[in-house]
């Protein structure tokens, strides 16, 4: 699962609700879950914006992106009107990922500890990303910039969740800023 964190750990964020569809209350909706059609089996949905929980229904696909029906939004304008804001499920609802799977969510606040240490200062996964090549954690270090790290097992080795930490391997220029490192 590519689920991604909320301040509360309590929940998880499944998704995010983009364009409304026709003219029905129906809306397109980016999952962010391993089958995107799943999204619609964690029952009723939370909002960041508050409101009542949503239970979806998929009616289709689009480009990347489920059409989906909710109870109680049935013309356009209310479809609209939820235009990006982020679903949640309560992390209670979600299965136990297996060995060596983690949700993002439980990535985001973890110590950044280096495999080597060699005084570099250690740092925070502040984010998980995916632009379509696999996740990349955002390490945010003291004093410096974030750099993006491939969550892979080359760079990432170790991931302790109990522990609070996960270790970065130490392969040259990893954590170097642009334009620096080896060639």
């Amino acid at each position: 699962m590519v689920a991604t964190g909320s301040p509360d750990r309590g929940r998880v964020c499944v998704g995010e609700v983009g364009a409304a569809h026709a003219l029905r209350g129906e809306f397109c909706v980016r999952s962010f879950t391993a089958d995107p059609r799943a999204i619609a089996g964690y029952g009723a949905l939370t909002t960041d914006r508050g409101g009542p929980p949503l239970r979806l229904f998929v009616v289709g696909e689009k480009k990347g992106a489920l059409i989906v029906r909710a109870e109680g939004i049935a013309r356009r304008d209310q479809a609209e009107a939820l235009r990006g804001c982020r679903l949640y499920v309560e992390r209670t609802a979600l299965p136990r990922p297996d060995d060596d799977e983690y949700y993002y969510a439980d990535l985001i606040g973890l110590r950044a500890q280096l495999e080597a240490d060699d005084g570099e200062p250690p740092g925070c996964v502040s984010a998980v990303h995916d632009f379509g090549a696999g996740p990349m954690l955002e390490i945010t270090r003291e004093g410096q910039a974030p750099v993006l790290v491939p969550f892979n097992k080359a760079a990432v080795p170790h991931v302790d969740l109990s522990g609070g930490h996960l270790v970065i391997a130490a392969i040259p220029g990893l954590l170097a800023p642009a334009g620096e490192g080896e060639p």
